[in-house]
């Protein structure tokens, strides 16, 4: 009888630790990384942020800027972080003096225990109409990684910038991408100055566009990675089954037409809104879940672009929360895969969890309530037993 109860109030407890030892097991990502953008007044907590993208599975994240608050809470979470240097700050960048003391202050303190592993100078500049602050983005480059050398963090972090996809002019079909002319007398020395350091080129990257454009001429269903008949390149009879991977590989090819094809293409952002203004035509909840569903099970297969088979896409699906005080049109505040309570927008299979309240405090009262709980029981197990 006395083995009989000790089993009874033993065994849920071993059950428990069990499970909570799972919250130890080494977590393997899913091949995608998310961009956690903070234009809003009702987001919770970086620590409430860093439990629910660590139940994500998601172990790569990208910022617009270098927030202190979210790289303390990631701490030896073994995150791998993208920091955001704003273009309000390239006239600085081009300081060499500046450039260095921004990384001491910004990226330095954090290294031991945040693993940042890559420095966005700027984002989508040549969307500015800004001349001067195009002419400083290629010296704002330059001179952070500079800083990086001379404080020897030049392997650990790297340095790139992101661009719109509006800086193609052609992309159709894929294989004659080109530039846009204004703007090949900055992207030339750019591309020189990446292929020179082995750091990839950043595309912001929405078929939604095309397709919110062009809605009678432009498929859904190629959009959405769905079923259809797709186009072939006339030029490599390769075929294309849906616009992002085309729109990938009109990079490479522009980028190829400039000289190099030493450079990797990677995505920074992409993603598809759940909702927007009345003209705003495909932004539904169904849409967004098909176009990031479907994304999501090809980054999971490693695939490919047609004239890149053999580089798996790499891609920062846009983004984490929807945004309340993002400018622009309704869709605009519409991307997140999550409401700012947790939850999902739509179902596409990620198992999110936000707690109500920080790690430490949640982790404080789970053992609390786990000791109020269980001793007892086992001082009532230990004088059954005698």
């Amino acid at each position: 009888m006395a083995i009989l109860i000790r089993s009874f109030f033993f065994m849920p407890m071993l059950l428990f630790l069990l499970t909570i030892s799972d919250l130890f097991v080494p977590i393997h990502g899913l091949g995608f990384g998310i961009n956690y953008g903070q234009i809003a007044n009702n987001l919770p907590l970086p620590s409430q942020v860093a439990v629910l993208i660590k139940s994500m599975n998601v172990t790569r994240i990208k910022l617009y800027d270098a927030d202190p608050n979210v790289l303390v809470a990631f701490s030896q979470s073994n995150m791998e972080f993208v920091i955001g240097l704003g273009n309000e700050y390239l006239q600085n960048m081009t300081n060499p003096s500046k450039a260095q003391t921004w990384i001491q202050q910004h990226v330095q303190p954090y290294l031991s225990q945040t693993k940042i592993t890559c420095i966005t100078v700027g984002n989508e500049v040549f969307n500015s109409n800004d001349t001067q602050l195009m002419l400083n983005l290629l010296p704002a480059m330059q001179n952070v990684h500079d800083a990086l050398v001379n404080l020897g963090l030049d392997q650990q972090v790297s340095v790139t910038t992101a661009h719109s996809f509006n800086i193609i002019s052609n992309s159709y079909p894929p294989s004659s991408g080109a530039f846009r002319q204004d703007l090949v007398q900055y992207i030339q020395p750019l591309l020189d100055f990446h292929a020179q350091i082995s750091t990839p080129f950043l595309i912001n990257a929405y078929p939604f566009f095309a397709y919110k454009d062009n809605p009678n001429e432009v498929s859904l269903n190629y959009v959405l990675f769905q079923p259809n008949q797709g186009s072939v390149d006339p030029n490599t009879n390769l075929h294309y089954d849906n616009m992002l991977y085309a729109q990938i590989d009109a990079v490479y090819a522009a980028i190829k037409a400039m000289g190099h094809s030493d450079i990797q293409v990677r995505i920074s952002e992409t993603g598809w809104p759940s909702g927007g203004d009345p003209e705003e035509v495909g932004a539904t909840p169904q849409n967004a879940a098909l176009y990031n569903g479907n994304l999501l099970k090809r980054i999971e297969q490693k695939q490919g672009t047609p004239a890149n088979p053999s580089v798996p896409i790499d891609i920062y699906v846009f983004a984490l929360f929807n945004e309340n005080l993002k400018p622009g049109p309704a869709s605009e505040r519409n991307y997140g895969l999550y409401y700012p309570n947790g939850v999902p927008v739509y179902n596409i299979g990620l198992k999110g969890y936000l707690p109500q309240m920080p790690m430490a405090a949640k982790s404080n009262n789970l053992l609390v309530n786990f000791l109020a709980c269980m001793i007892p029981c086992l001082i009532i197990a230990l004088e059954l037993s005698r």
